[in-house]
């Protein structure tokens, strides 16, 4: 899977781009396995009573919503997409090194190396969305969405301000890949270049990923690598200061931005 050229034009070059200093990267940041065992226990209950609701709740609008979808556009209800999860190696020297190398390299030395060294370091996995997007839009490569793109679907840009093309992902929930709340996963070739380009990417794969998140709620759908950083800054914030009653203030804001559509695309 390739980028499309015009994501590395609207990444630019770190050569013309100042990269802010994020705060969070001088403090330690914990793994998901350094949480204690009690509150582990507990999130992944809340994970499995909210996932297993909204897939009974998503299922009684899903006929609808995939009559929608077929009527609206040619092409499959679903697709799926491969996204990087968590690390899951604890205190492994080798793999803290590997994180900063990969990091702090300059974009275009030792890419498919690196590429393998990330999914060694995050565990890739396979998401699954209703889809919002005609056939054949990344046949260029990928690249992130835009306000008014023309490759989202009329009844896809309904999907995606209502957040329901996410619901699949309450799956991957019930099967443990993804925690309610956490860092979004993203796709290996903008894990692989944007790692290089913002401070602490790679930190976000410490803590299990998420459908929605802090960095959801403040800053919505990602746009310009400035974007990327303040979502970087939530993102740590959220790993560092980790805690069950944030999650569930979380999701009350989750609900607020389903209902006004803020930060759709």
């Amino acid at each position: 899977m390739q980028l499309d050229p015009s994501m590395l034009e609207r990444v630019g070059s770190s050569r013309t781009y100042d990269r802010p200093q994020l705060k969070y990267l001088g403090k330690p940041i914990p793994l998901y396995g350094q949480v204690p065992q009690w509150k582990r226990t507990v999130k992944r209950g809340m994970d499995i009573v909210i996932s297993t609701v909204a897939l009974l709740a998503f299922g009684l609008l899903l006929p609808w919503i995939a009559l929608a979808i077929k009527v609206d556009s040619r092409g499959p209800v679903f697709y799926g997409q491969t996204r990087v999860g968590i690390n899951r190696r604890r205190g492994d020297r080798r793999g803290k090194e590997t994180t900063l190398n990969i990091g702090e390299r300059r974009r275009g030395e030792g890419r498919s190396e690196d590429v393998r060294k990330l999914v060694a370091e995050g565990k890739p996995f396979r998401i699954w969305k209703l889809r919002t997007m005609y056939i054949h839009s990344e046949s260029e490569g990928v690249r992130w969405a835009s306000k008014d793109d023309p490759r989202i679907t009329r009844v896809g840009r309904f999907l995606r301000k209502t957040r329901l093309d996410e619901f699949p992902q309450f799956y991957n929930v019930l099967r443990g890949s993804m925690s309610v709340v956490g860092p979004r996963p993203e796709r290996p070739p903008f894990i692989s270049l944007l790692s290089e380009e913002v401070p602490g990417y790679l930190e976000r794969l410490r803590f299990k990923p998420g459908i929605t998140g802090l960095a959801q709620v403040e800053s919505g759908y990602d746009e310009s690598l400035e974007g990327v950083h303040r979502k970087v800054e939530l993102d740590l914030e959220y790993i560092t200061h980790f805690g069950l009653l944030r999650d569930l203030k979380i999701l009350l804001r989750t609900i607020g931005v389903v209902f006004t559509g803020r930060g759709a695309l």
